[in-house]
Order: structure tokens, then sequence, then C-alpha cells
């Protein structure tokens, strides 16, 4: 009988689902050849807090103020693992937001001297550099524009050069893009 009834509610119109209420992403975890090597240059490029290891395949870190129990693991899967290449279908990066443009360009500064910067972009909305880790993990660091700001940008996704020193100018000292009604209060 309740295979019965499974089936016709199968085949009953289906009510519009609700979806999932994601307040955030919580943290990100990572696959690495080398876990010491991973956890220094995550330390060392964003400051982040050693919180703990299991076994000595795993580490998770937390980001300054954070109120994560972590905001990225990494674990182990040896000096030989291989690289996915580009035509493959997963994680293209993770996207790390800094709460002013002044951070902005001090991540510029620490990538720099840690041989890690690889682009800038001006999307608009948003000012980012990019960078990679010592296994070749893609990251970004963006700082987002008030969202009153936003105008042209509300609903396009450019990529533009970035000249971070204008965007410094034009945006520097007290803007930031937490105040109410940027769009990312959480």
């Amino acid at each position: 009988m309740s295979d019965q009834i499974q089936k016709q509610d199968a085949t009953q119109p289906a009510e519009a689902a609700t979806g999932i209420p994601v307040a955030r992403l919580n943290h990100a975890v990572l696959y690495v050849r080398d876990l010491d090597r991973s956890v220094d240059f995550y330390k060392r490029a964003f400051d982040f807090e050693e919180i703990g290891r299991e076994g000595g395949m795993m580490a998770f870190l937390r980001a300054a103020g954070s109120a994560n129990h972590h905001d990225l693991g990494l674990m182990t899967v040896g000096p030989e693992a291989q690289q996915p290449g580009r035509r493959f279908v997963g994680l293209y990066h993770l996207a790390w937001e800094v709460p002013a443009i002044e951070d902005l360009a001090a991540a510029a500064a620490v990538l720099s001297e840690l041989d890690a910067l690889t682009g800038m972009s001006d999307h608009g909305a948003t000012k980012s550099l990019y960078g990679r880790d010592p296994d070749g993990i893609e990251f970004e660091i963006m700082w987002m524009v008030p969202r009153d700001q936003w105008g042209e940008y509300e609903r396009r996704g450019v990529i533009m050069p970035l000249d971070l020193q204008k965007e410094l100018e034009r945006f520097g000292k007290s803007q930031t893009s937490r105040g109410p009604g940027s769009g990312s209060e959480r």
C-alpha cells in the first residue's frame, strides 16, 4: 500500500520547492600535497591561526576575528598527487573578502612577497587580486564596492584591468563594504 501511495504522490504535480536557507559559506577544505608547507603558506598569506590537526592528515585554520570553528581545512594527499587541468570539472577558486580597499592593497604586497600574486581585476562591483598557493590552487582576494555604488554593474560580471592606486584614491580611508545597506551583512 505504501508503494502505491508513493507512486501516486510522484505523479501528482510537485509543490514549489523552497530553497535551502543558506546564511553564508562557512568554510572550505582543500587537498594539498604537503600539509606543513600549506599551513605555513596560509598562515603567512592570510594570518590564519592553526586551531588543530587530526592524525597528521588534516589541519584546520581560522581567520582572525572569525566566529567560525574553522574557515579552511587542509587535507594532505601526498607529494605525488596530480594537479587537475584547466579543462577538468571542479572548483575553480575560492574568494576571500577583505573589509577595506586598503586591505586589498596590503594583500597585494603580501602576495607579491610570497611570489603568489598572479593577477588583478576590476569586476565593477568588486576589486580583486588572484593568487596561487604552493600546490597551484587558485584563490581570489576581493573587496566589495559599497552596494549603493554598483551602478551599471548591479547585474553584470565584467573583467577589466584593476588600477589599484586609482581605486585606493577613490574608495580609500573611511569607505568599507560592510556598512548598512551594503548588501554584505551577515
